[in-house]
């Protein structure tokens, strides 16, 4: 109860102070390429329930009908250059302060992920991830804007050992590990480090 009543009062706040910047951004997207400005996915979420989860659009129009769910990579050539500096700075999931007010998401938590998410292996073989040890446990708790993982885990790091991080997070989850994740989050947007491969602490 902690947990949500602090997570609906961070949320709120931050989408009242954030107003401004949703206006440069919605202008910088429209300006780039005309397309949409948001960019809505099912998530499975809390209990393996799928919801809607909103982001601002930090791809080409239709990326994902041409390419699938597949995890983004390095010099993706599906991002535009708004959204790389989206992307640096995390500022494309601001609306997902929305989804937490909802509460589809928490602030802290497993990095929700598509249904039918695949990941492609070094041998070009595609793996489901629910078929990945540990993928069902991180549904037992809401899933996070930030989190264990995506503070210390390099994105190209395979699901395996993101799903590790994951349970590690669940036996050790507490209120001030969630602040603590929260302010190294906030140092990571203020220096643009969220596309830093490795440790961007």
């Amino acid at each position: 109860m902690i947990k949500r009543l602090f997570d609906v009062t961070l949320a709120s706040i931050g989408l009242v102070v954030s107003a401004p910047l949703w206006l440069v951004i919605a202008a910088a997207i429209k300006i780039e390429d005309g397309g949409p400005v948001f960019f809505t996915q099912p998530r499975v979420g809390w209990g393996g329930r799928v919801f809607t989860a909103f982001k601002f659009r930090s791809m080409i129009p239709g990326a994902d009908r041409r390419f699938g769910p597949v995890q983004a990579q390095k010099n993706d050539p599906r991002v535009t250059r708004i959204g790389r500096v989206l992307r640096a700075t995390a500022m494309d999931e601001l609306p997902q302060l929305y989804n937490i007010v909802r509460g589809d998401m928490s602030f802290v938590g497993p990095r929700p992920l598509a249904p039918g998410e695949v990941e492609v292996r070094g041998d070009g073989r595609l793996v489901s991830l629910d078929a990945i040890p540990g993928y069902g446990e991180r549904h037992r708790v809401r899933p996070g804007l930030t989190g264990l993982t995506q503070v210390y885990a390099d994105r190209d790091l395979a699901r395996t050992y993101k799903f590790r991080l994951d349970r590690l997070y669940l036996k050790r989850a507490s209120f001030w590990l969630d602040v603590k994740l929260i302010l190294m989050s906030f140092w990571i947007t203020g220096r643009g480090q969220w596309e830093i491969r490795g440790r961007k602490l």
